[in-house]
């Protein structure tokens, strides 16, 4: 049994006589009625302390924290509620106090399942809230899900997007980021076979590995160079005791940032060291900006094994999606079925994890799909996670979005989105 999970637990527990000590020193050096406080010796043992703490705290899980938003230049109140719930995701519906919010399009976006929490697409999900009834999938922790509830896999999620898009009803627009393409598109695609009055209305890809042969990143490559059985021997662990998922079979999310990270190590130790270099001179804003950043993207959660080994297999070792060859249950996914939902293709020029070419290949999978329902965009300038959010995504990317929406809704009166 890989024993990694148990080492990180015990890490943490080996630490944790460190870190009283360290919190003991840092209140003595920021005390006031300290002399050496202020001095640059003072500073420099704080930061160091702040950076100890933050590099071996467990992150707990974010709040969105979207308190209101601008509609018609009003600000108004935005409040969450839970509108959908199963024991492995919930869906948060953002209800604004305006009286045109009911009548604005509805859109669900499927966060990535992929270690991050669901808050990471907070910008995104801010950007909207001004123009659409904005849902987002909020998925669970395994290690927070009771061995009781159940295994969930691959199947499992498009079972959960089926029954998400009928709960939502015909006039829902999808936003599927990163991960979630794949599932979503099979989805759609199971749904369209069946004449599914509840089939989306349009279905926007952002940054997905619809066909990781196309463009092949290092995250591609490595799927295909290890092997299934690489992945189930070094990155699945059993929750330890003391979570509510204990014995449940995982790929645990330190596993997953470490990967991250790994990725761009020199840029994050980069970005330690300025922040170190900020506290010790005083400078708060900068300091911050920094600690916001890795708030949210230290804070990881568990994947459940079977999800996890199936996703690697069918689409990044064997790409049963674009080769035709995928199932769902006992059905066949028929990419050639899609007639009805539009499809918004969203690449980043500078993309390191999905490369360019991979998401595009949603629109020429489905040859049944007419041509006025397909749209592609690729940014300029922006790397995997400019894609969904940023100055780029906002200026650039999501007025795109916004205009295909009001061209595949159900008013009379639309207008034909501008194309890149």
């Amino acid at each position: 049994m890989n024993l990694s999970y148990y080492w990180y637990e015990t890490a943490h527990w080996l630490l944790g006589p460190a870190r009283a000590a360290t919190d003991v020193t840092k209140i003595l050096f920021e005390s006031p009625g300290n002399p050496l406080t202020n001095t640059p010796y003072g500073r420099t043992v704080t930061a160091a302390c702040e950076l100890f703490e933050r590099t071996t705290r467990r992150y707990g899980k974010p709040e969105f924290g979207l308190a209101s938003t601008v509609i018609d230049g009003e600000t108004v109140a935005v409040t969450e509620r839970i509108v959908w719930e199963r024991p492995f995701c919930d869906v948060i519906a953002f209800d604004r106090d305006h009286a045109k919010a009911k009548a604005q399009p509805k859109l669900l976006i499927v966060a990535p399942m992929s270690g991050h929490y669901a808050t990471l697409l907070r910008g995104t999900v801010e950007t909207f809230l001004p123009t659409h009834q904005v849902m987002i999938t909020d998925w669970a922790d395994a290690r927070m899900v009771p061995l009781a509830e159940g295994s969930f896999d691959l199947d499992d999620y498009i079972d959960y997007m089926m029954a998400m898009f009928q709960s939502f009803g015909p006039d829902l627009h999808v936003m599927a980021v990163c991960q979630p393409a794949v599932p979503v598109m099979a989805a759609i695609a199971r749904m369209e076979a069946e004449n599914d009055p509840a089939t989306p209305r349009s279905m926007i890809l952002m940054g997905g590995p619809i066909d990781t042969r196309r463009s092949p990143t290092a995250v591609n490559q490595l799927a295909e160079e290890r092997g299934i059985e690489w992945f189930r021997q070094h990155c699945i662990s059993k929750v330890p005791p003391a979570h509510p998922g204990f014995w449940r079979s995982v790929y645990p999310g330190f596993l997953q940032l470490s990967g991250f990270m790994a990725m761009n190590l020199d840029r994050h130790v980069s970005a330690h060291w300025e922040m170190f270099n900020h506290l010790v001179d005083g400078d708060g804003d900068s300091a911050e900006k920094h600690q916001n950043f890795y708030d949210e993207y230290m804070a990881v959660m568990d994947l459940t094994a079977e999800f996890y080994l199936q996703t690697v297999d069918k689409v990044f070792v064997r790409h049963e999606l674009p080769k035709g060859e995928m199932m769902h249950r006992d059905q066949p996914v028929d990419l050639m079925a899609i007639r009805r939902c539009a499809i918004m293709a969203i690449e980043g020029e500078r993309d390191d994890i999905s490369g360019v070419g991979q998401t595009k290949a949603a629109l020429d999978l489905t040859p049944n799909l007419p041509s006025d329902k397909k749209l592609y965009h690729l940014q300029a300038g922006v790397g995997h996670y400019g894609v969904f959010n940023g100055s780029r995504f906002r200026a650039e990317i999501a007025p795109r979005i916004v205009e295909f929406i009001q061209f595949h809704a159900p008013e009379p009166a639309r207008k034909k989105p501008s194309r890149s």
